[in-house]
C-alpha cells in the first residue's frame, strides 16, 4: 500500500476547496439555501448549462425534508410532483389516488446527487451575510462561514457576483429579510416588506409556493417556503410536493431570461 502523508491529504483539501470557492465567486445564478426547492432549482439550472453555485449555512443540505413528518422519514406528495420526484430516480409508492410516499433520505440523497451530476457546485458551511446591490438591483451575495454566523463572531464576509440570486432559505425567507431590514419596503409586495405566512391548509399552501416563486425585487427570486413568506401564503406543513415544483419554475424561468 502506497504511503501518504498528513501534510499532502490536508495541502489536497485545501487547494481543491480553494478552487471550488473562487470558481463559486462569479456565477450566472446563485441560490442561498439547499432544501428540496434549491436543490431541485439547482439541478435544472446546470442541467440546462447554467453556472449555478448553492450555498447552505449548515453541514447537511436538505433542510427539513430528511425527517419527513414530526421525524417519520417518509415524504408526501401529489401526483403533479410525481414526474419530478421520478426524474431524480426517486421510487414513488402510491398511497391512495393523487397521494406518493418516498423515503426521505433516499429523496434528499438523490436530489443532492442530481444537482451535483449536473454540474451545480454545492457548497456547505457557507451562510449568505447580506446581498450586494447596484443601480440594476441584486448583483451578488455577502458569504461568510456557518459557524461564523452561528456564534456571532465579528469577522469579515467576502462577495462573490451572480446575475441573479434565488432565495430558497425557508420559512425565515433569511435573504429577503435582511434587504427589507437595510433597504426598507422595496418588494413588489402589496406592503413592499414581507407578508408573513399563514397557517396550516395543506391544498391551498401547495399551490400558493408555486404561485408565489418569481421575482421579489431585481435580481431577487424567490423559491420554496421562503415564496410563501414573502407573499403571506398559507403553511402546507409535512407535504414536499409544492417545494420541488417551485424549484422547477424558478429554473425554468431563470433559463429564460438568460438564453433571451
Amino acid at each position: 500500500m502506497h504511503q501518504i502523508e498528513d501534510t499532502i491529504i490536508s495541502q489536497a483539501i485545501i487547494t481543491r476547496y480553494g478552487e471550488e470557492l473562487i470558481s463559486a465567486l462569479d456565477s450566472e445564478v446563485a441560490v442561498a439555501g439547499g432544501g428540496p426547492a434549491g436543490l431541485t432549482a439547482a439541478y435544472y439550472l446546470a442541467r440546462a448549462g447554467v453556472k449555478v453555485t448553492l450555498f447552505e449555512r449548515n453541514l447537511s443540505i436538505g433542510g427539513g425534508m430528511w425527517g419527513g413528518g414530526i421525524m417519520m422519514n417518509q415524504v408526501v406528495f401529489q401526483e403533479d410532483a410525481r414526474p419530478v420526484f421520478e426524474e431524480f430516480g426517486v421510487r414513488c409508492r402510491q398511497y391512495r389516488e393523487g397521494y406518493y410516499t418516498a423515503h426521505s433520505v433516499e429523496t434528499v440523497a438523490a436530489l443532492a446527487l442530481g444537482a451535483a451530476r449536473a454540474g451545480a457546485s454545492i457548497i456547505n458551511l457557507m451562510a449568505v451575510e447580506d446581498v450586494m446591490v447596484r443601480e440594476e438591483g441584486v448583483v451578488g451575495l455577502v458569504l461568510n462561514w456557518g459557524a461564523v454566523t452561528v456564534a456571532r463572531l465579528h469577522v469579515d464576509p467576502i462577495g462573490a457576483r451572480c446575475r441573479f440570486v434565488i432565495d430558497s432559505t425557508g420559512h425565515d425567507a433569511m435573504v429577503v429579510n435582511g434587504l427589507v431590514r437595510k433597504m426598507g419596503p422595496v418588494l413588489n409586495t402589496p406592503s413592499g416588506g414581507l407578508e408573513g405566512e399563514k397557517p396550516l391548509w395543506a391544498a391551498r399552501g401547495e399551490e400558493q409556493i408555486v404561485e408565489n416563486t418569481r421575482e421579489v425585487y431585481p435580481g431577487l427570486y424567490i423559491a420554496g417556503m421562503s415564496a410563501n413568506a414573502v407573499y403571506g401564503g398559507l403553511r402546507m406543513g409535512p407535504v414536499f410536493g409544492g417545494m420541488l415544483l417551485s424549484g422547477r419554475k424558478v429554473a425554468e424561468e431563470l433559463i429564460g431570461r438568460l438564453r433571451s
